[in-house]
């Protein structure tokens, strides 16, 4: 057995509405490996989405039985991180997501033996938030805003120095804020929500219309970087709907800084320039105020999936100390 086999390993895993990303960090939270499974959002059958996290978890784990798992999920985890209750993109519906996690891996025929892994369930943008905390742009920060943009919109509020959960685990929701009384049919279903005009749905619907044919969001960024116009003006209007609906957050909350992540933020300055620039058009007294930084996630795309990982060690520090 080598010496790596037992240093202690750490996994996250980010469960968004198209793929599930799993990374392993070691005890400083630093990447060693990661794994990518495509999951057809929430036609997906329950066992299938929980196979393909186990899947994935053994895959980043190899001959390293991990210490703990933590699962960053997309859309509403209750206060107690057990029951994963609903999201627009996933299948799970007022599921024990954590307790039926933890027994699949218990079962598992780890190469290392041990206690099974503890797992720690929370909502993906607040693990996003935590990652960025403690090793990210928002590290130090007082008040920030964490926005993720992938299939939908993920948030999160940081003040205090502390992710914000609100009464019942819940806040954080800002992509299903109505920004267009009336409009466009969300899968949450109400209409007019936030991510229905700035999101990676909203992105690949903008180029279908203007192309008449169907290109997931890699094939739109991939022509955008490219210099494809159509693919830019895309970009471009998702952004400025980020910018929008940042200002409202803004107003309500006064933060030092706006942090974008999520799969959708990696192209940049294409999202990132019109979404400051509506910023600064929708918000008020920008003449009187300081209007705060829109930055990129520093950690990236892995964002949840570190902030998870970073979760489990420190839920199982804790139980230790206990």
């Amino acid at each position: 057995m080598t010496r790596q086999a037992h240093r202690p390993a750490y996994v996250g895993v980010d469960v968004g509405g198209t793929k599930v990303l799993a990374v392993r960090v070691d005890d400083s939270g630093a990447v060693e490996a990661a794994a990518t499974r495509s999951m057809p959002g929430r036609s997906a059958a329950s066992d299938e989405l929980e196979t393909a996290v186990v899947a994935t978890v053994r895959e980043v784990a190899g001959e390293r039985a991990p210490r703990a798992v933590g699962v960053a999920a997309a859309g509403l985890v209750d206060a107690a991180g057990e029951r994963f209750l609903f999201g627009a993109h996933l299948p799970w519906r007022d599921a024990p997501v954590r307790r039926r996690l933890e027994q699949r891996l218990a079962g598992a025929d780890w190469a290392v033996g041990g206690p099974a892994p503890r797992v720690v369930l929370d909502n993906d943008a607040n693990c996003a938030a935590h990652a960025e905390l403690v090793a990210g742009a928002a590290h130090g920060v007082d008040a920030a805003l964490l926005v993720t943009i992938g299939t939908g919109i993920g948030g999160a509020l940081v003040l205090g120095g502390r992710v914000v959960r609100g009464a019942h685990g819940l806040a954080g929701e800002f992509g299903h804020m109505q920004v267009v009384p009336d409009g466009l049919a969300c899968e949450c279903g109400l209409r007019g929500c936030w991510e229905q005009y700035c999101s990676g749905r909203a992105l690949e619907r903008v180029t279908r219309v203007a192309l008449g044919r169907h290109l997931d969001g890699p094939e739109v960024t991939a022509l955008a970087e490219a210099g494809d116009e159509v693919a830019r003006q895309a970009f471009a209007s998702v952004g400025t709907w980020l910018g929008v609906g940042v200002a409202g957050l803004v107003s309500a909350f006064d933060p030092e800084l706006v942090v974008v992540g999520g799969g959708v933020s990696a192209v940049g300055e294409l999202l990132l320039a019109p979404a400051r620039a509506a910023l600064a058009d929708s918000l008020q007294g920008t003449a009187h105020r300081p209007v705060p930084a829109l930055l990129p996630a520093a950690l990236g795309p892995e964002a949840g999936a570190v902030g998870a990982a970073l979760l489990a060690r420190a839920a199982l520090t804790e139980r230790r100390g206990a």
